[in-house]
């Protein structure tokens, strides 16, 4: 992906031409970036597609010359710690969702984490969540939405999904709803939404929280609603796999004042100060608290209110991160638009099971997910093993059915009604790819090489 010359630090848009000194860029740092510039452009591959050959990869990052220049420029300034890029990002993210309050964490699965266990703070007041309490989720999906529960002492409760949207609905949410049950902690399936307003409304209805795992979906869009913004907490991931990426990282995501404060301390070490790094005695009372039996005066730098982690990610981190984000609205027109074309050159075909959004929403899809009828004249992995052949990368549906996995053997949790759908795509699954980087001739490839399978194979 080609894009424009460097990246202003400020607004995001890159407009440096290798003389221009604005914001402080002084003539060295020009002709670093001029430099990089230039390697950049040197290493754009030269070469088209060569079916066959050219390997299609099921997901990816896409970078351009505006990422490059974010990261150099980064690191030309040594903004080696969480600072004014990580701040400028969290802020532009909460402002794309409507949200309060964002918090940049060092991966998806740590916001997961940070999530889930912000619950459990005092600060919550009588309805935090204790070791014990029922958290239901759904069964088939990737580890790390259900762990924080198990991790948190808590008790998962599996729900089955749905086909062919891959998501789990109200009604099996409804039903899942005991007298331990404490919160709802669900994942968009590969871009695809849940119903998440009727959830948050059982959620409301029965005082249960929602964690909403947005990592595959940011984008989305249900009832016109933005997907992240209809629970208490919502997370995102921007591992390269993903829609944007910072190389890892990960955001917690909340309008709830109360739960942001956590999620910072608990990122931060557990302290109770909120200063930024490099900064002291930001309110105004560094050595004019007394919390717990310390003594008063003790430093409010090393005043620790929760037992927290270390989760934050760098201003390298959010550098690149705020040059992704300029480009969001393209890189979900490419996802919907490559889903489209692989949707509509699939229509038809025997023995396939394909994918439908959620009625009512507008996915930025994650991948193109497949299911091979059980009755089928071939297998599953006779048709992946063609594509993989074809230079084609496949995946799986993550890990399929969760409880079957040796992790989860010794664990205690609880299963709601039959689990057949979440074990027929453990078995019968795949997806391929829709990420931008992938051109209108790949995803004809693409189509042509299933196509053929399944005519040669029925």
């Amino acid at each position: 992906m080609t894009g424009n010359n460097g990246l202003d630090t400020h607004s995001g848009t890159h407009t440096h031409s290798g003389t221009d000194t604005h914001n402080g860029v002084n003539a060295n740092k020009a002709l670093v970036l001029d430099a990089a510039l230039k390697y950049h452009v040197d290493q754009e591959p030269t070469g088209g597609f060569v079916p066959g050959v050219s390997e299609i990869w099921p997901s990816g990052a896409v970078l351009d010359a505006d990422d490059r220049l974010a990261l150099v420029e980064a690191a030309l300034d040594l903004r080696i710690a969480a600072g004014e890029s990580s701040r400028r990002f969290e802020s532009r993210f909460a402002r794309l969702l409507g949200a309060r309050k964002a918090h940049l964490t060092n991966s998806g699965s740590s916001a997961n984490l940070l999530a889930l266990t912000a619950l459990t703070a005092p600060a919550v007041g009588d309805r935090r969540l204790r070791p014990g309490d029922e958290v239901i989720t759904v069964a088939a999906g990737f580890p790390t939405t259900v762990n924080p529960i198990i991790q948190n002492g808590m008790v998962p409760v599996f729900v089955d999904l749905d086909l062919p949207t891959y998501n789990t609905t109200a009604d099996r949410v409804a039903e899942a709803i005991g007298p331990k049950t404490r919160a709802i902690m669900i994942a968009h399936a590969l871009g695809n939404p849940f119903e998440a307003a009727e959830i948050a409304q059982l959620a409301q209805e029965h005082g249960l929280f929602l964690i909403e795992d947005n990592c595959d979906a940011v984008g989305t869009r249900y009832g016109g609603r933005l997907t992240g913004t209809f629970g208490d907490l919502s997370t995102v991931s921007f591992y390269p796999a993903h829609h944007l990426t910072m190389g890892e990282g990960g955001m917690v995501v909340t309008s709830r004042p109360n739960l942001a404060r956590v999620v910072e301390s608990l990122r931060d070490w557990g302290r109770d100060c909120w200063c930024e790094p490099g900064h002291s005695d930001t309110c105004f009372r560094r050595f004019n608290y007394q919390l717990g039996t310390l003594p008063y005066g003790y430093d409010h730098k090393y005043i620790f209110t929760h037992v927290g982690y270390n989760l934050k990610s760098t201003d390298l981190q959010a550098a690149l991160g705020n040059s992704q984000l300029n480009k969001l609205d393209d890189f979900t027109e490419a996802r919907r638009r490559n889903w489209r074309r692989l949707r509509d050159g699939l229509d038809g075909l025997p023995h396939l099971l394909l994918p439908e959004p959620t009625p009512g929403s507008e996915p930025s899809w994650f991948g193109f997910v497949i299911t091979v009828d059980p009755n089928a004249p071939f297998e599953r992995a006779a048709l992946t093993d063609h594509l993989e052949s074809r230079r084609i990368g496949t995946r799986r549906l993550f890990a399929g059915n969760l409880t079957r996995h040796p992790a989860y053997a010794d664990r205690e949790y609880r299963v709601v009604g039959d689990l057949a759908n979440s074990d027929l795509v453990t078995g019968q699954t795949f997806w391929i790819g829709v990420y931008p980087g992938i051109t209108e001739e790949m995803t004809d490839y693409m189509v042509a090489t299933v196509r053929e399978f399944v005519r040669s194979n029925t």
